[in-house]
């Protein structure tokens, strides 16, 4: 399982939001994150500005959550009924 995290370096809500994806981290479902720095693409700043953090599962489709963690969405990912 692989997520995507689009986030800025100083913004303590994509903090928060890593933290907390990074509590579902087991053995029995383990994972990866990318982070990746909106401001460093002006593509993806265009895309995301206010919105970060935003974070995917799959990039091919709808995002997860934004702002702010949802423990529902990710569980339903990491138990693949999503």
């Amino acid at each position: 399982m692989h997520f995507t995290l689009y986030s800025r370096s100083y913004c303590h809500l994509c903090q928060d939001m890593l933290d907390a994806l990074n509590k579902f981290q087991t053995p029995e479902h383990p994972f990866t994150v990318d982070v990746i720095d909106v401001d460093a693409d002006e593509a993806l700043v265009a895309r995301f500005d206010e919105l970060v953090p935003v974070l995917y599962a799959n990039l091919d489709e709808p995002e997860l959550c934004h702002y702010f963690l949802n423990e529902d969405a990710v569980k339903s990912v990491l138990l693949g009924n999503k």
